[in-house]
């Protein structure tokens, strides 16, 4: 069964899109402007003879960098910013990414290479109870689980509230393709909200980034006897944490949608 799926620069000397190279585990692929029949063949000066290797490991992937002087990146289109940098001669550095690019500097040019991961492996439904059915101490496959109490969210938000429309509205613009987009103002998300949320004000989009800073933990709540540390960029933190761990993805924006109008009888 192929895993890895690796669609090359998009077109050819010739003007012909190259096909595209699939894996099965276990398989490698070498990239370069000088690898054999069975490399992916990148025809460029700035490229390396042998620039790397491409080994599919079921459902991820290793990224080998033979070159002896270029840091390769490795880009998650959809990750907003999100990365890894592959340093010259590393050894299979893994890539977690279900979509990546891998991004060659080539004497002024910045060639891309495509690498889908699309196959998923989870656990079946039967042992997805409540806390990790079927797991225990020693692990997959130990015989314990499902008892006991379950397991605490890492970070609880209800989508519903207003405070989730908040953090939506700061994560927009980087979840919109723009990962390095500066974040928006607090007078800008209050005109973001306004059309769902007619009250929205400063103080009130204030008071809820306030509110969202104690709830993600990244402040000490009014329990503690302790204010804690002031907390400088406080908007680039709630985005930074939302975006990392996925509290807000794209389908997440349909919050500050309008709805649509009913039909007058």
């Amino acid at each position: 069964m192929y895993s890895i799926i690796v669609v090359p620069p998009p077109t050819t000397e010739d003007g012909r899109d190259p096909a595209q190279r699939r894996l099965a585990p276990g398989e490698r692929l070498a990239f370069g402007r000088a690898v054999g029949a069975d490399g992916l063949l990148i025809e460029h000066d700035g490229v390396s003879r042998r620039a790397g290797e491409i080994t599919a490991q079921g459902a991820f992937w290793t990224l080998s960098n033979l070159s002896g002087h270029q840091t390769y990146v490795v880009e998650n289109p959809e990750g907003a910013g999100e990365h890894i940098k592959v340093a010259p001669g590393r050894l299979d550095a893994p890539v977690p990414f279900e979509f990546s690019r891998i991004v060659l500097p080539a004497a002024g040019d910045l060639l891309p290479v495509e690498v889908w991961a699309p196959r998923h492996d989870y656990l079946r439904a039967a042992d997805e109870a409540e806390d990790g059915a079927g797991f225990s101490d020693g692990g997959v496959g130990g015989g314990g689980g499902g008892g006991g109490e379950p397991t605490a969210p890492a970070f609880s938000v209800d989508r519903t509230k207003r405070y989730f429309a908040v953090l939506a509205a700061l994560c927009e613009p980087r979840l919109r393709g723009a990962p390095h987009a500066a974040l928006p103002t607090v007078d800008q998300v209050v005109e973001r909200l306004r059309p769902t949320w007619p009250a929205a004000s400063r103080t009130s989009v204030q008071w809820n980034i306030d509110y969202l800073a104690v709830k993600l933990r990244l402040k000490p709540g009014p329990e503690t006897a302790e204010p804690g540390p002031r907390l400088n960029g406080k908007k680039e933190s709630l985005v930074s944490l939302a975006l990392r761990f996925d509290l807000v993805r794209e389908d997440d924006l349909l919050v500050l949608a309008v709805p649509p109008r009913r039909a007058l009888r």
